[in-house]
């Protein structure tokens, strides 16, 4: 956990703010394009070496979730590896207020620090869907489909 200051910070998923982590929800209409942080967190538990969980706060107010993953086998074959953003969701009243950019910088940060070189996400396409989020802060699709969504990539180097 991170000493409490100004500005946004991340903090580990503990018993302590499990609660507030559960407790964040989108916007209704943005409902389809992310999954709900529960099911993140029951993800994290059974790919306990694949997930990094953790909560988006600013001052004492919990304002997102972010969920990465590092150096996953891309392809089950043991030959791509990639590292990225597995989920975002910004509370409904905390959107647009670069919540969303801090959290894709800190993913960036730590994927750096581990050696990395590329920011990997998917989203789902439709009115209400990140897609321009995401191309705003640099992505650009890579021509693969995962369940549907585009799969984007941001170089870090």
């Amino acid at each position: 956990m991170t000493t409490p200051g100004p500005g946004p910070r991340l903090e580990e998923i503990t018993p302590r703010n499990i609660d507030a982590a559960l407790g964040i929800r989108v916007r209704p209409e943005q409902e389809f394009a992310v999954s709900p942080v529960v099911k993140s967190l029951a993800e994290a538990y059974v790919h306990p070496t694949a997930a990094w969980p953790r909560l988006i706060v600013d001052g004492d107010r919990p304002v997102g979730f972010l969920m990465a993953f590092f150096d996953i086998d891309w392809h089950e074959d043991g030959t791509v590896f990639r590292s990225g953003l597995w989920r975002l969701n910004i509370a409904a009243d905390a959107q647009g207020r670069g919540y969303g950019r801090f959290a894709v910088e800190s993913v960036a940060a730590e994927i750096r620090r581990r050696g990395g070189t590329e920011l990997y996400v998917s989203w789902h396409q439709g009115e209400h869907g990140p897609e321009n989020f995401y191309l705003g802060l640099g992505f650009r699709p890579n021509g693969e489909l995962v369940e549907g969504e585009t799969v984007g990539v941001l170089g870090l180097g």
